[in-house]
């Protein structure tokens, strides 16, 4: 499986994410690699590429909640039958959102 390049630098982090989409509702489950471009989020059931989902969040040792908008770009279901967890990749649309978050995530070195 082939996942898009990435511009920005990814933090290995485990941060709760709350978020919902047209399908699911509100779910809530655990992003274990964030960056200013986007997270993965690990889970049993993850949405298809191309869904639209709203999240929040914060950031570890941050008091500011992150809100912001973004798509499946790639996801991996349980069955896939390799290694890695199952989930999925989020690239993040909001861009103003983003730069909020690119500036907390340089605060946190």
């Amino acid at each position: 499986m082939s996942h898009p390049s990435r511009r920005y630098r990814r933090r290995t982090v485990s941060v709760h994410v709350e978020y919902a989409s047209d399908v699911t509702g509100l779910r809530c489950e655990l992003a274990t690699t964030l960056g200013a471009g986007g997270l993965f989020i690990q889970s049993e059931e993850p949405l298809a590429r191309g869904a639209q989902l709203k999240m929040r969040f914060q950031l570890p040792g941050s008091q500011r909640l992150h809100e912001i908008e973004g798509r499946v770009v790639w996801s991996r279901a349980p069955s896939d039958g390799d290694s890695h967890a199952s989930g999925m990749g989020v690239q993040f649309t909001d861009r103003y959102a983003s730069a909020l978050l690119a500036h907390d995530l340089e605060e946190m070195d």
